[in-house]
């Protein structure tokens, strides 16, 4: 089996989460006309942090079950972080120059990054508390 297929392979609910966030950070959203209570403001930036964090937090998964342990590597973090910069920018470009009734902002790259960081720092710490365990 190919290397890349079987690293694509354990990387799945990561990719369906990725598309997801693609369809739903690019689909029309109804007027807000300040009525609703569900929506606030901000409410979208939360979203995107949200949506970030579960992304990382799959990406991160995928790598564990690919390599069978949690062992800890800075050019993974790197990529990870990376691959969300990337998606994140992907939707801003996109929002601004093809779906341009949703407003592309910087801030919304912002909250992606903060999620993703978020993700990271779970990561970081579960992954010392995984190995202190081991060492005790």
């Amino acid at each position: 089996m190919n290397a890349t297929f079987k690293a694509l392979k354990h990387q799945r609910w990561s990719i369906i989460w990725a598309i997801i966030v693609l369809v739903l950070c690019n689909i029309r959203m109804p007027e807000s006309d300040g009525s609703s209570s569900f929506f606030f403001e901000g409410f979208d930036k939360v979203a995107h942090l949200g949506f970030f964090y579960v992304l990382t937090i799959l990406l991160f998964y995928g790598k564990i079950k690919y390599q069978h342990n949690y062992a800890f590597r800075s050019l993974t973090i790197f990529k990870i972080v990376l691959i969300c910069f990337l998606l994140g920018g992907g939707i801003e470009l996109l929002q601004w120059k093809v779906f341009t009734y949703r407003s592309a902002e910087w801030w919304d790259l912002g909250s992606d990054m903060i999620g993703s960081f978020m993700g990271v720092f779970s990561y970081v710490l579960l992954h010392l508390s995984n190995y202190n365990e081991k060492n005790v």
